[in-house]
């Protein structure tokens, strides 16, 4: 599952007024936010300008996400604010809707949002630069602005994709309708894309996928995630690597050896259970059981002993019993895990599980996703606790409005684990410090 976001990408703040000025609105998740990367440096190259102002731009850009239904409402809400601007609403500008629900919906969402000038879904954003010059009616602008995206706080981190689509058919899961089959990007593509951001400004660089431990599974070198880490921050060791979603069978012995054997490769790995009574994983199409997960546990933290573990967890799934819900509290309240996320299930149309018996009411779905997140932080915080005392290296990212300078330890993904607040560092520089104390999920350092 994950967190609903929303971004309003600044790329190039200092535009040409005489070009078409373009504004993208992005929901959901980091995946999205590589995505609106891409379309800007495509717009961009097309000689539009892109802009963080959407009162004032010609085309308004809104890339959605809809992998649940909370997200779809926030992305219908955001493209009807989108759509009330005034030079939406006397059609001098135009409104997009890209993304997820275009791919979800298809020609359905055209018939219900009349607002917007058109729709490109995920597998069509190669080609934005023309689709908004339809719909403004122009011919492409014949001369590039640039730019590159705006320096400063918040641009210490990129995320980067290595991957899209997904083969795994959870039966809760919208992704493959939405992203299609999975299918690696060539080394050569996430080479490229890492080495942009690194010249950005980039000190970490987060790998992103729906599944990042298949990677290389499709291409005929017989590469692999471990081999892909481990080039990648043998070209950059001055850079700091991170993998995000990665399922229990991604967990390989030659991963976790890159891991232990790289200092600029975080000793880090989120691992989506999602669960962990085997019926019910069973019932979402997937395989484990609690057994298991603690020897996956047991076995990465032997191999990396300083390894910060991050999972998911649904609460509610149809079918769920008390005794199966008492089983995953039980596992959550047995501390294996530094961070932990929680999510009551969402009923999504098209998926298997919709038709599944025994749905859950909302009220209890909810309440029990609060249990479990009330389990999760009393587990959680005695292990980040035991950090204190310990030494760190903090990438600086900001500054909060007293002066206090903030960043993330190794141990802290971007935008989800918190942060470490430390006394001295320039933004984007790495500082040495002790963990001084923290408070549930943020550190202080000295």
């Amino acid at each position: 599952m994950s967190t609903i976001a929303r971004t309003t990408d600044v790329i190039d703040t200092t535009r040409d007024s005489a070009a078409p000025s373009v504004c993208l609105i992005t929901m959901g998740c980091a995946k999205n936010e590589v995505d609106s990367a891409a379309m800007a440096r495509r717009l961009r190259e097309a000689g539009f300008s892109v802009t963080e102002e959407a009162s004032s731009a010609d085309a308004i850009i809104v890339n959605t996400c809809s992998f649940i239904q909370a997200a779809t409402e926030e992305s219908i809400d955001a493209i009807f604010e989108a759509a009330s601007l005034p030079k939406v609403d006397e059609g001098s500008a135009a409104l997009i809707v890209a993304g997820c629900m275009p791919a979800r919906y298809g020609d359905d969402l055209a018939a219900e949002l009349t607002e917007a000038s058109a729709f490109v879904p995920c597998s069509r954003e190669d080609d934005i630069a023309e689709v908004v010059a339809r719909a403004l009616g122009i011919p492409l602008p014949v001369a590039a602005v640039g730019g590159e995206p705006a320096e400063g706080e918040g641009r210490t981190f990129a995320y980067v994709k290595i991957s899209d689509g997904c083969d795994r058919f959870c039966s809760y899961c919208t992704i493959p309708s939405i992203r299609g089959r999975y299918h690696s990007f060539p080394y050569e593509q996430i080479a490229e894309d890492v080495e942009r951001e690194i010249a950005s400004g980039a000190r970490e660089i987060v790998l992103i996928a729906q599944d990042t431990g298949r990677w290389g599974a499709d291409l005929p070198d017989g590469r692999d995630l471990a081999w892909l880490v481990d080039t990648l921050a043998e070209a950059h060791p001055d850079t700091w690597f991170r993998v995000m979603y990665l399922q229990p069978e991604g967990a390989t012995d030659e991963l976790l050896s890159v891991m232990a054997a790289r200092e600029n490769v975080c000793s880090y790995l989120d691992i989506p259970l999602q669960h962990v009574s085997e019926p019910i994983l069973r019932a979402m199409n997937r395989r484990g059981n609690a057994a298991a997960f603690r020897a996956l546990i047991e076995r990465i933290e032997a191999a990396v002993p300083d390894i910060t573990l991050r999972t998911t967890l649904i609460a509610g799934f149809p079918g769920e019993t008390d005794e199966q819900f008492e089983e995953l509290l039980d596992f959550v309240s047995e501390g294996l895990f530094h961070y932990v996320g929680v999510f009551p299930y969402s009923r999504e149309e098209g998926t298997a599980a919709f038709d599944l018996p025994n749905q859950i009411d909302e009220d209890e779905k909810a309440e029990r996703a609060q249990v479990l997140r009330d389990a999760a932080d009393a587990a959680c915080g005695p292990r980040i606790a035991e950090r204190i005392g310990k030494g760190a290296i903090v990438l600086v990212e900001g500054t909060e409005e007293d002066g206090q300078r903030f960043g993330r330890a190794q141990c802290q993904a971007p935008e989800v684990d918190g942060v470490t607040y430390v006394s001295r560092g320039e933004i984007g520089a790495f500082v040495s410090c002790t963990i001084a104390d923290t408070l549930l999920y943020e550190m202080e350092g000295e």
